[in-house]
């Protein structure tokens, strides 16, 4: 039998399924560290911006990745010492962030950071978390929803600073992220075979949280 501390929960999803959410409130109530790989990128993105560098250049964004103290735990989110805890949440930095997840050398720098925080268990948020960084985790899970629900909970949400965009205009930009990720050549976004599908649209929160909840009781009773 698998002590649940030690195990290592992947939750991967599209933007607006609830993955933040029922991750930091799974990785609470097990004692779990929870890392947002999503945020990771951003904080690199939002630096590749800052220091006015091309979007497109692996080499030049894979600097940032490669020495840049990045930090995404707590529910703050550090890079170079800088808090963008709420800079990283914006229209610019999602498309930035879209470009900067295609990039091969910058994903392979990352992935390693994210595999070495999973050393002794850890609940971790992402896009590929379960197809890439950890493809041999204890427990998958994939959040989703209706994309109308996913627009609808990301327009009200106050960690996301979209200023007045409207629903109508938040659903054309998540619709061309989900676009953009499913569709990249490097880990794109996709259910993985061994994982569980949950669709959020209709559940509260904590529905969904038992239901994974009751995954890691399987998983460490194994």
């Amino acid at each position: 039998m698998a002590d649940a501390k030690t195990l290592i929960i992947a939750i991967d999803g599209p933007s607006g399924a609830g993955k933040g959410t029922v991750a930091r409130a799974v990785a609470t109530t097990l004692g779990l560290r929870h890392v947002d790989t999503g945020a990771m990128f951003r904080a690199v993105s939002w630096k590749a911006v800052h220091d006015q560098l091309p979007l497109d250049d692996d080499a030049a964004v894979a600097r940032i990745a490669s020495q840049a103290a990045i930090d995404v735990e707590g529910g703050i989110v550090r890079i170079d010492g800088h808090d963008v805890t709420r800079a990283i949440r914006t229209p610019e930095v999602d498309a930035a962030a879209s470009a900067v997840a295609k990039l091969p050398t910058v994903r392979s720098l990352l992935v390693a950071r994210q595999r070495a925080y999973g050393a002794g268990g850890v609940v971790m948020e992402g896009r590929d978390i379960g197809t890439v960084v950890f493809p041999d985790a204890d427990v998958k899970i994939y959040l989703d929803a209706s994309a109308e629900e996913r627009a609808r909970r990301r327009t009200a949400d106050a960690g996301h600073s979209g200023g007045a965009s409207g629903a109508a205009e938040v659903a054309r930009a998540m619709a061309e992220r989900d676009k953009a990720d499913s569709t990249r050549a490097v880990a794109p976004l996709t259910l993985a075979p061994d994982a569980v599908y949950v669709d959020t649209t209709t559940l509260s929160i904590n529905d969904v949280v038992e239901r994974v909840m009751a995954l890691v009781a399987q998983a460490a009773r194994r």
